[in-house]
């Protein structure tokens, strides 16, 4: 790889860095974000969740602009706008402008995070192109840890409010860079842009997005949540029906998804990226509540997986070289699945952290393999001129595998908890015990009021909390297994080269 690709590929993985870790950034701040702006847990969550609301749903229309005004002057302007929106965050003096501002940063970030990738799958030869997507899904898939881990640092050290200084350097870096190294590339496009399209897109999303996000607190039967659903549904359709009609003019030609590779790929991302993110939300609290480790602590517990799965990313073109997409995608899925079997077997309160280290690196393991090859199955089934678009679609992969492995492992680990710990309230004073129902911070929390019970309780509710987690990582092992089935029957269908094995190992060697 030349001087000049590696800082190609530098400048986009920075940008996209930034992006990432401020999906999960604000997590470790809830309570001073609640104390400093006096405001209720849900407008915290909106705080939160606008981010990554606003950045789905402008993904793809984006990504399409960027395709026909230029993939460098838009990367430039997302990185100028999401930086500006991390300054003003970082100085909000109430909630309602920390709200604007993060929806601002996620209008930011969908016009950069598309365009990291599409540079690269529209700059590097082909030749070179899968190391480099390797890369790039390593960030994209270890960055929210990573992220996650920096922000509790410098919560932990300094002020909430220095979360923001993490972005905002990353900009800057990444600005410097794409202005010097980063090429232009665009499509030369004799249609009009399908205006209609992406507004049926953006409804679609946002309304499916909001769903996975608010389901879980409203409920699934709230009027709120089905009147979305409905609406989500609607526009999907709708979406997809304009797009057949459109055809050559058409935002995502969704004839495409008819082959293995477009379908595969777009599916086993939304199925890693959806146990990666459920993984994570269930793992904080059995670091937390069970092991009562800090929450840095608790992030810092996460990088073994992050590190190995980055590790993995990168190597994954190498075994596709020689065995082939197919196989390595497979390989990876059964790898992961092994690993959440391993975890759900041996976790234990008292096993403590090393019960659940090494599932935690089988599953890293295994979504580095699957991630590097689903990626690149999915911006080859698209044409060079529509590589933005192939990379939007990617992202919005992604941040629906997120939002669907939060919701369902969540409320699976929630309703094993809620049964469990029903069977060992004996004794337990009934306020005390309607309290514990709710959740094992909740039942940690009241333990002390109940006197002699105290500890009895907080055993109770960790060994609920284990079993919760137990019936999440069957749950995710089916899936996975499921998954794997279909990768072998309708897998992206392609070959190892000598030649091309050759040259990604020499490229390697570099």
């Amino acid at each position: 790889m030349t001087r000049q690709l590696r800082t190609i590929l530098i400048a986009v993985s920075v940008a996209l860095m930034a992006v990432i870790a401020s999906v999960t950034g604000l997590n470790v701040a809830q309570v001073h974000l609640a104390v400093e702006f006096g405001a209720s847990q849900s407008t915290i969550l909106w705080i939160i969740n606008s981010y990554t609301l606003t950045l789905a749903a402008l993904l793809l229309p984006l990504g399409a602009i960027a395709d026909r005004l230029g993939r460098k002057p838009m990367l430039i302007a997302g990185l100028a706008v999401f930086g500006v929106a991390n300054l003003v965050a970082g100085m909000a003096p109430t909630a309602e402008v920390m709200l604007a501002a993060r929806v601002a940063g996620g209008v930011g970030a969908a016009m950069i995070m598309p365009i990291t990738l599409a540079v690269i799958t529209s700059t590097f030869p082909e030749d070179q192109r899968s190391k480099a997507i390797g890369v790039w899904t390593g960030v994209a898939g270890a960055g929210g840890i990573l992220g996650m881990f920096l922000s509790a640092l410098l919560v932990d050290i300094a002020d909430w409010r220095w979360l923001f200084a993490l972005p905002v350097a990353l900009v800057v870096v990444a600005l410097a860079m794409t202005v010097t190294s980063v090429p232009n590339s665009r499509e030369q496009s004799v249609h009009r842009f399908d205006t209609l399209g992406a507004l049926i897109s953006t409804v679609a999303v946002i309304s499916l997005i909001f769903v996975l996000q608010e389901a879980p607190e409203r409920g699934w039967t709230d009027p709120v949540t089905m009147l979305s659903l409905l609406v989500g549904l609607l526009a999907a359709v709708g979406f997809v029906a304009w797009e057949l009609r459109r055809r050559d003019a058409a935002l995502l030609d969704v004839r495409l998804f008819r082959e293995g590779s477009l379908a595969g790929g777009s599916i086993t991302l939304l199925v890693v990226f959806g146990v990666q993110a459920g993984i994570s939300v269930v793992m904080f609290p059995f670091f937390q509540a069970v092991l009562g480790w800090s929450g840095l602590l608790s992030t810092v517990a996460m990088m073994p997986m992050a590190g190995i799965m980055m590790v993995s990313s990168g190597l994954a073109p190498l075994l596709a070289a020689r065995v082939g997409t197919r196989s390595t995608m497979a390989t990876g899925v059964a790898i992961a699945g092994l690993g959440m079997a391993v975890m759900a077997l041996f976790v234990s309160a008292d096993g403590g952290f090393l019960s659940i280290l090494p599932g935690m690196l089988a599953m890293g393991i295994g979504m580095g393999l699957s991630m590097t090859p689903s990626t690149e199955a999915i911006t080859a089934s698209l044409p060079r001129a529509k590589q933005g678009v192939a990379s939007a679609l990617n992202d919005v992969t992604r941040e629906f595998g997120t939002a669907l492995g939060i919701a369902l492992l969540g409320a699976l680990v929630s309703a094993g908890y809620s049964r469990a710990i029903d069977q060992r309230l004996g004794g337990i004073p009934e306020a005390a015990a309607e309290t514990a129902r709710e959740g094992i911070a909740n039942a940690t929390a009241v333990a002390p009021s109940t006197g002699s019970h105290a500890r009895d309780l907080v055993h109770a509710a960790q060994q609920s909390f284990v079993d919760g987690w137990q019936q999440a990582m069957w749950a995710g092992v089916a899936v996975l297994g499921v998954l794997f089935v279909y990768i072998a029957l309708r897998g992206p269908k392609s070959t190892p080269s000598s030649t091309r094995q050759e040259q990604v190992l020499a490229d390697h060697l570099d």
